[in-house]
C-alpha cells in the first residue's frame, strides 16, 4: 500500500522529537452489505474506506493521530504535526540514523477464502437469502424474516522504528437471521447469525434454510413460553454463544487495559487459583478461518493461543506492547483495533472454555429445580468487578433432572469472577459464535464460545 522509503521518512519524522517508539498502521477495508425483509430487497451498500494510523511512545505516554489521505504530502503533514506535540529524551531518530532496516512479513495465506466474493453477482447473493427466509416460513405464527449478509476484506501494513514489518490479508463474511412471531396475545423475536473469516463458501459451510429454521424455531418457542420465575437456581448455560457472560465478565477483566491499570479484580493474581479447577480458557486467535482470528494483531506481532486460565490457575493476561510496558508482562499478540482511527489496546480473539469430560445430559441428572439457558442474549456489565445481568433469549426449566417447559424473559445476574468458581461441571460439546465487541478500541469481531457447564447456583430475575 505504501512503499518503504515513505514509510520509513514518515517514522523518522515523527519520532524526531524523542518518541522512544514509532508506529505506522495503514489500512483498507472493503465493506458489503445487503438486507432482505420477506424476501424484499430492502437494503444493499458497499464502500472503502483508506486510512493511516500513527502513534508515538514517550516511555508509557502515548500521542496518536490519524487520516484518510495516503498521499506523501498528507503523512508527512501529520507526522510533523506529532513530533511537534511532545518532547523527550527517547531513542527514535537515533536508531533511525542509518536507516530501519524493516524485516517484511505477510501472511501465509492460513484464513484465506475458499471462493472469492467477486466470483459471484449480487443475484446469487439474494438467492441465497431468500433460501433463509425459505427455511424460517415453518408455521403460519411467522409474520417476518429480516436476512442480512456482511463482507469484509481488510489489508493492513504495519511498519513501526523497531524495524516490523508486516502486511495481512482479512476477509470475513456473516449470514443473520431476525425472526418475528406472532400470535393473537404475543411478539416475538428469534436470532440466529453465524460468522467466520471465509469468503462465499459461508453458504456451503452453513445452510442457509437450517440458519432460518434455528432462528424461527427460537421465536416460536417464546411465544409460547412462561414467564421465568426469579430466585437463586443452579443454571445449565449452553454451548456457543452461551460463552458471551464469561467472555463479558471475566475476559475483560483479563485485559491489560484493566489489568495495568490495577482496576480489574484479578490484577495481580498469576498463579492464583482463580476458578473452579473444571475451567480451562483460553484466548486463541490462530483458530483455522475462525471470526476473531488473524495471522497477525494490530500491533505487528503473531498471534497465539493463549491459555488464560489453566485447571482454575490464573495463567496470563492478554497483553499489548503498551499494556507489557507498563506491567512487564510479554506481549500475547493480542493488540487490536476497529480501524485505522483508533490506537490499538489488548482485546479478546475468539475466548472460550475448554471441552471437559462430562456428557451433557450428565448435568441435568440431581437438579431438581433449576434453569436451563440455552441461549444467550445481549447484557451489562460493570467494568472492574465483572458484576453482569445478561437476558436469556431461550430458556427452559429443569426439574427433577429433566429440560420442561419454555421461560422467556429470564434474566441472569452474577460476578464473573465469582460464578467461574462456581462452575461445577463442564460438558464436552464446545460450540462458538461470532459477535462484535466494544472497548477502548472500537468495535472488532470476536467469537465466544464454552461447551454445555452446569453452575452450582445464580440469582435469576424474572417476572412470574
Amino acid at each position: 500500500m505504501l512503499n518503504t522509503a515513505l514509510v520509513e521518512k514518515v517514522l523518522k519524522l515523527a519520532g524526531s522529537n524523542g518518541a522512544s517508539f514509532a508506529e505506522l498502521y495503514v489500512e483498507r477495508w472493503r465493506k458489503k452489505s445487503m438486507r432482505l425483509i420477506n424476501k424484499e430487497l430492502k437494503e444493499a451498500n458497499s464502500g472503502i474506506e483508506y486510512g493511516a494510523g500513527l502513534r508515538l511512545f514517550y516511555g508509557t505516554d502515548v500521542v496518536y493521530a490519524y487520516t484518510n489521505d495516503l498521499d506523501e504530502k498528507s503523512l508527512l503533514e501529520l507526522a510533523d504535526t506529532m513530533r511537534k506535540l511532545k518532547t523527550s529524551q527517547g531513542s527514535v531518530d537515533k536508531k533511525g540514523a542509518g536507516g530501519l532496516d524493516f524485516r517484511k512479513s505477510g501472511a501465509s495465506g492460513l484464513h484465506a477464502p475458499k471462493i472469492d466474493f467477486s466470483t459471484e453477482p449480487k443475484r446469487y447473493r439474494m438467492e441465497r437469502l431468500k433460501e433463509l427466509d425459505d427455511g424460517a416460513r415453518i408455521s403460519p405464527d411467522i409474520k417476518q424474516v429480516e436476512a442480512n449478509m456482511l463482507e469484509w476484506e481488510q489489508d493492513i501494513l504495519l511498519a513501526n522504528s523497531e524495524g516490523v514489518w508486516v502486511e495481512d490479508s482479512r476477509t470475513r463474511s456473516r449470514l443473520i437471521a431476525l425472526v418475528i412471531a406472532e400470535d393473537k396475545e404475543a411478539t416475538q423475536t428469534g436470532f440466529s447469525g453465524p460468522g467466520l473469516s471465509v469468503g462465499l463458501e459461508i453458504f456451503d459451510i452453513y445452510n442457509p434454510k437450517d440458519i432460518g429454521k434455528k432462528a424461527a424455531k427460537q421465536a416460536l418457542t417464546n411465544l409460547k413460553a412462561k414467564k421465568a420465575p426469579a430466585g437463586t437456581f443452579p443454571v445449565v448455560i449452553g454451548n456457543g454463544f452461551g460463552g458471551v457472560i464469561f467472555h463479558e465478565a471475566l475476559g475483560h477483566l483479563l485485559e491489560t487495559t484493566s489489568v495495568a491499570e490495577k482496576v480489574s479484580v484479578l490484577s495481580d493474581k498469576l498463579g492464583e487459583q482463580v476458578a473452579s479447577k473444571t475451567v480451562t480458557y483460553v484466548d486463541d486467535g490462530t483458530i483455522k478461518n475462525a471470526w476473531g482470528s488473524s495471522e497477525y494483531d494490530d500491533e505487528g506481532l503473531k498471534t497465539e493461543r493463549t491459555v488464560l486460565i489453566e485447571n482454575g490457575v490464573l495463567n496470563s493476561y492478554m497483553v499489548d506492547k503498551l499494556g507489557g510496558l507498563k506491567t512487564g508482562y510479554k506481549a500475547t499478540g493480542s493488540g487490536r483495533r476497529q480501524n485505522y482511527s483508533f490506537a490499538p489496546t489488548s482485546r479478546m480473539r475468539n475466548t472460550f472454555i475448554v471441552n471437559g469430560d462430562t456428557p451433557k445430559e450428565d448435568l441435568f441428572k440431581g437438579i431438581e429445580f433449576g434453569i436451563y439457558a440455552k441461549n444467550m442474549g445481549g447484557g451489562q456489565v460493570k467494568p472492574g468487578s465483572g458484576e453482569y445481568n445478561f437476558g436469556v433469549t431461550e430458556g427452559y426449566i429443569i426439574r427433577n433432572g429433566q429440560i420442561e417447559e419454555a421461560i422467556k424473559g429470564a434474566m441472569l445476574l452474577g460476578k464473573g469472577p465469582e460464578s467461574i468458581n462456581k462452575i461445577v461441571a463442564v460438558s464436552d460439546d464446545l460450540e462458538s459464535g461470532p459477535g462484535m465487541c466494544g472497548s477502548l478500541s472500537g468495535s472488532i469481531p470476536t467469537e465466544v464460545g464454552q461447551p454445555h457447564v452446569l453452575i452450582s447456583e445464580i440469582v435469576v430475575g424474572g417476572e412470574a
